[in-house]
């Protein structure tokens, strides 16, 4: 697939469009997994449409923090009592024996990722201990040809533990530095030295860790156009493989942490738009490709090159190159999709704890995929993977008429195609530069749980 890597900033399409919307990590998303259907009900569906031939992707969520940082929209809990893991992990064991009875069977496990959280505020020991009951259950590859990541706050990565991360598996990492300026580390209670973040960086180099990702918000206290263009020149010059540049979503009703930022600190929407808008131009500037939704990664990387022919995918874990595999999740709220199925376990750890204790099991809800969410998934899949999409693809996989199926929607891309975010070209729906920045927008024209509820509600805004 030869794709146009260009963006084009049109402000008064991104007034216009910029509503709130859904990230798409999934289709449909999780506003509408209920708790009506049964963990037996789920379970049981989820084994009889699964390819059992086909690979996994394990997500191990670990939720401890030592350090509240007031941005955090995650599902953590914060302490400073390092035993207070010992007992969640025991738990999470029993969890772990349990999916793999369910869903294992010998299936490679191509990708791994633990996510929080701070995975790192486990113990070297016990982060040896997690990894191997992970072995003992399920066929982790031992060639190092997987794609096994691990999310790193650096204040929390000795170069010890670097060293017992690469020893039990691990050849990926994401490191959390969000902003290298000082006033805005103090503003949201991260406060983490550049050296300290460089050298986690230096270490994994090191120690051949195949890919590096860095996460940055743009939007918190204190941040200026100046202050983020100066933040983006530090990292840049770290070079790490991939970088996600986030906007923050100030949303202090729901998530309790936000309540520490005070709202007068934050930069006026219109700063903003500068930040985006100067963060794309200084990365592509600096040669990453924009992979979309705000990930980019540089040219050789495995996103940009499974974009590049026509093969990246989407999850719960973001952009990913693993279309082949069922996600099985575990751990308090974590989210898996297998077979026909999505579910998600119990938010609050002691729900978590007691439902593990109790059932071996967590699942607290979940959806079904009809037909039409399997023909919408594959629709907003290939858009928001691949600024493009070819009706002809969806016809043949589906057997159905693109433009009877998607009647009502034709209205709603012709207002897209007089207004420049798509293009027409025959039959295919391709995505201009100024509409790649608005893919999520583009994406809800497909979503048929859109119009049933206020998209407004439950999801940040797509700029």
């Amino acid at each position: 697939m030869s794709l146009d890597k260009t963006i084009s900033w049109d402000l008064d399409l991104i007034k216009r469009y910029d509503l709130s919307g859904p990230r798409y990590t999934s289709y449909p998303t999780a506003i509408q997994f209920d708790t009506w259907l049964s963990e037996t009900q789920l379970v049981e569906s989820g084994q009889t449409t699964t390819d059992t031939s086909a690979p996994l992707s394990l997500y191990i969520h670990i939720p401890f923090c030592a350090h509240v940082c007031y941005f955090c929209a995650c599902n953590k809990v914060i302490t400073r009592n390092r035993k207070k893991a010992q007992p969640y992990l025991d738990t999470l064991y029993k969890e772990i024996e349990q999916v793999a009875k369910w869903y294992s069977d010998k299936r490679i496990v191509n990708q791994l990722h633990w996510g929080g959280g701070t995975p790192t505020f486990i113990s070297d020991e016990q982060m040896a201990e997690l990894m191997n009951k992970i072995k003992q259950e399920f066929n982790l590859l031992e060639d190092d040809s997987g794609d096994y990541s691990i999310e790193i706050d650096p204040r929390e990565a000795s170069y010890e533990t670097m060293q017992t991360l690469r020893k039990v598996g691990f050849n990926r990492i994401s490191l959390g530095v969000q902003d290298v300026n000082p006033a805005v580390q103090e503003a949201v209670n991260r406060i983490q030295p550049t050296e300290q973040t460089a050298a986690v960086l230096k270490s994994a180099r090191e120690l051949g860790f195949k890919s590096i990702n860095m996460d940055l918000i743009y939007g918190l206290p204190h941040q200026t156009f100046e202050s983020f263009n100066e933040t983006l020149d530090t990292v840049v010059a770290m070079s790490p493989d991939r970088l996600s540049v986030f906007n923050y979503a100030h949303m202090p009703d729901r998530f309790r942490s936000q309540k520490h930022i005070n709202a007068a600190d934050l930069p006026s929407p219109e700063t903003k738009l500068a930040i985006h808008e100067s963060t794309i131009n200084k990365l592509l500037a600096a040669g990453y490709v924009y992979i979309g939704m705000d990930h980019f990664a540089k040219p050789d990387d495995e996103l940009a090159l499974a974009q590049q022919s026509g093969h990246l995918h989407r999850n719960f874990q973001g952009y990913t190159t693993h279309s082949d595999c069922d996600l099985v999740a575990m751990g308090v709220s974590a989210i898996s999709q297998i077979g026909d199925v999505y579910y998600q376990n119990e938010h609050d750890i002691t729900a978590y704890t007691n439902a593990v204790e109790t059932r071996a099991s967590a699942i607290r809800r979940g959806v079904k995929l009809s037909t039409d969410d399997h023909i919408r998934r594959a629709v907003i899949t290939q858009l928001i993977c691949h600024f493009e999409l070819d009706p002809t693809s969806i016809e043949e996989e589906f057997n159905i008429d693109f433009k009877e199926y998607f009647a009502q929607e034709q209205v709603e891309l012709q207002h897209f195609d007089k207004d420049g975010l798509i293009r027409l070209d025959g039959q295919r729906i391709i995505v201009t530069a100024a509409g790649r920045l608005l893919i999520r927008r583009i994406c809800m024209a497909f979503d048929r749980y859109i119009p049933k509820q206020q998209p407004t509600q439950g999801f940040s805004r797509i700029i």
